[in-house]
């Protein structure tokens, strides 16, 4: 006889979700163009080919209408939320998990009141004030690095729900949610191991980030599971850029002992760690492997295409969206949520050749 299905093994055989992005990929289209097909916005002019790419490509992957499974969406007596994050040009993360929220939010009728604050002590306070007097009942409050933060008094004085997103306090007043990032450091560096690699080098970002650090925590983590010492020659800091990238490569590459693997801790990164490779005469994934961090456009479009992980700002901001119905009281504590980076295997891994010494060595070293 069959025995029934676990719970936990029914997680297991979920199928993933399916995103906007995934079918964007499948059709060769940006997301804002499926976005458009797909709701059907009325006075945009996109082709019928294109139009019939993405519904086909949507049908092919199994696109249900939403990309998310929504629990419980709050539904607030004015219908308006406030979204407040310090910066929104940094980089596409504020954007994403903007979009997130939205998606949410209008899905039950909701409208997203978005203001940037750049952290600014006499401009924050105006632009929240400036939502509140607009009308929302519930506020979400993001920084676009993850740290703990000290929230001003204007905001703890509110009397509406309040979620943290990419943020949160150490007494864990509000709702929380932050990417899991030492996990997504640990699962950068196994797929590495897992693949045959044990002299493997990471260049991070600005080390005082939180960021930086946790990812950095989760690569040791992955080498002491694997029985790999840990070796700080093969760390080097970068500043998140491709220059840093670049010359943090050329410093690996020139060790005496070179890495047969580079786990670069953002896709900007490892624009730059690729460019050195080339410029040193390697082939990657042949004669170096590349892991990124982040999953940014440009990484599906790097020869070949990066492996990488993704940041969950989309699920962040959808996570942050159902968790308003959570009214904050004053001395309860709420747990940090964090979510996974997810692991996207594509064409800039393989095994360590058997014999890569000399590659490093004479005319075929880093020039």
């Amino acid at each position: 006889m069959r025995k029934p299905k676990t719970q936990k093994n029914a997680e297991i055989d979920k199928p993933a979700r399916v995103t906007m992005m995934d079918i964007a990929a499948a059709a060769g289209c940006s997301q804002a163009a499926v976005s458009f097909v797909l709701n059907d916005t009325p006075g945009t002019r996109i082709s019928q080919q294109t139009r019939d790419r993405v519904l086909e490509a949507a049908r092919a992957l199994g696109y249900t209408g939403t990309s998310y499974t929504m629990k419980a969406s709050y539904s607030g007596l004015d219908n308006v939320i406030g979204f407040a994050v310090d910066q929104l040009a940094t980089s596409p993360e504020a954007i994403v998990a903007i979009e997130g929220a939205r998606q949410a939010s209008w899905n039950t009728g909701n409208v997203l009141l978005v203001t940037q604050t750049l952290g600014d002590p006499v401009m924050e306070p105006k632009a929240i004030r400036a939502l509140t007097n607009g009308g929302i009942s519930a506020l979400i409050y993001m920084t676009i690095y993850t740290r703990e933060v000290q929230l001003p008094s204007y905001v703890c004085g509110l009397n509406m729900p309040t979620v943290l997103l990419n943020c949160y306090t150490a007494d864990h007043a509000f709702p929380a949610v932050v990417p899991s990032e030492i996990a997504g450091g640990q699962s950068s560096t196994r797929h590495l191991i897992t693949h045959g690699h044990h002299r493997i080098g990471t260049i991070t970002g600005e080390i005082w980030m939180q960021a930086a650090q946790d990812r950095l925590t989760g690569y040791r983590r992955a080498l002491a599971t694997a029985d790999i010492p840990f070796d700080p020659e093969l760390v080097v800091e970068g500043d998140w850029s491709a220059g840093a990238g670049y010359a943090a490569t050329m410093q690996l590459l020139a060790l005496q002992d070179p890495p047969t693997a580079i786990f670069c801790q953002n896709d900007r990164t490892a624009v730059g760690c690729y460019e050195a490779l080339k410029d040193a005469g390697l082939r990657i994934p042949q004669d170096m492997s590349v892991v990124g961090y982040d999953d940014e456009e440009i990484s599906r479009h790097l020869v070949p295409a990066l492996t990488t992980s993704v940041l969950p700002h989309l699920a962040m901001g959808q996570w942050a969206i159902e968790h308003l119905n959570l009214q904050t009281m004053p001395g309860k504590r709420y747990p940090i949520t964090k979510l996974e980076c997810s692991l996207v295997n594509r064409h800039s891994v393989a095994a360590p050749r058997a014999k890569a010494r000399h590659i490093f060595d004479g005319a075929h070293g880093p020039r």
